[in-house]
């Protein structure tokens, strides 16, 4: 079992099935610079699923998903954000009117 640190989260790995992998599970990692992830993932030769979104697989097979945290439907608290050197990071406007919708904003 390995836990990865990721700020005020967590992802823990593990020895898991022997099953090849599908095409619709996946699990998603929301991150303050996609755009850092994506040189990130391009210099280490690691081949990213075509399209606008950035979508790769690990070497297991799994589908992993790379969302920008300015685009997603929920929020840090700002002494989190603060406390992960990110008080400067703001949402955009499609995210701020999602949440507003939903009354989280």
């Amino acid at each position: 079992m390995a836990f990865v640190d990721m700020g005020d989260q967590f992802i823990a790995l593990s020895k898991g099935r022997s099953a090849p992998p599908d095409g619709a599970r996946h699990f998603g990692l929301v991150v303050d610079d996609k755009d850092a992830v994506r040189a990130a993932l391009e210099n280490a030769g690691v081949e990213i699923e075509p399209g606008r979104r950035l979508d790769f697989r690990d070497p297991w097979g799994n589908h992993v998903q790379v969302v920008d945290y300015r685009d997603v439907q929920f929020t840090k608290t700002p002494a989190v954000l603060a406390g992960m050197g990110l008080d400067a990071l703001d949402k955009r406007p499609q995210a701020l009117r999602e949440l507003r919708e939903k009354g989280l904003a």
